[in-house]
Parts: structure tokens; C-alpha cells; sequence
């Protein structure tokens, strides 16, 4: 069990970009939440397996149509068994 906390930079607010984030972690297994940041940017922490967090990491990249992902700063986290997957 990993977890790890994603800051994401680019045209990621307004566009459903934090709903694409919880729907790619549901169906990669994971726990967690994401957020919207003041300064425009989104947050998101998420834990489950190794490889699951890695996929979702990558699929994040994209984000859905109308986002531009600029940039996806990722640092390790101690898990803290979180329930689900909320937007905040």
C-alpha cells in the first residue's frame, strides 16, 4: 500500500477535471480525494497499490476534454486508510 499526493498545473478547474480524477481512482481501486486549489491549481491524494497509484498518476496526465495538464508535481505520502474517493 502506497500513497502519494499530486499537485496538477494547467487549465484544470471548471472543466470536470477533479470528476475525471475520482473516476479514474475508483476504477483503479484507490482511496482518496482531490481538491481545487486558490491559485488554480488541483490536489489530489491517492492510495492503494503500487501499480494502481502509478496508472492513475499517468491517466491524470491527461485529464478530460477542455483540461490542458501542464505540469504534475507527485510526492510520496504515508497511506492513511482513507475511505473511498471524495471530491472536496
Amino acid at each position: 500500500m502506497v500513497r502519494a499526493r499530486l499537485l496538477i498545473s494547467g487549465i484544470v478547474q471548471g472543466v470536470g477535471y477533479r470528476w475525471s480524477c475520482r473516476r479514474e481512482a475508483q476504477g483503479q481501486g484507490l482511496t482518496g480525494w482531490v481538491r481545487n486549489l486558490p491559485d488554480g491549481r488541483v490536489e489530489a491524494a491517492a492510495e492503494g497499490e503500487a501499480e494502481a497509484v502509478q496508472r492513475f498518476e499517468r491517466s491524470i496526465r491527461h485529464g478530460p476534454r477542455g483540461a490542458r495538464v501542464d505540469d504534475v508535481d507527485v510526492y510520496d505520502d504515508l497511506p492513511a486508510g482513507l475511505p473511498g474517493f471524495s471530491v472536496r
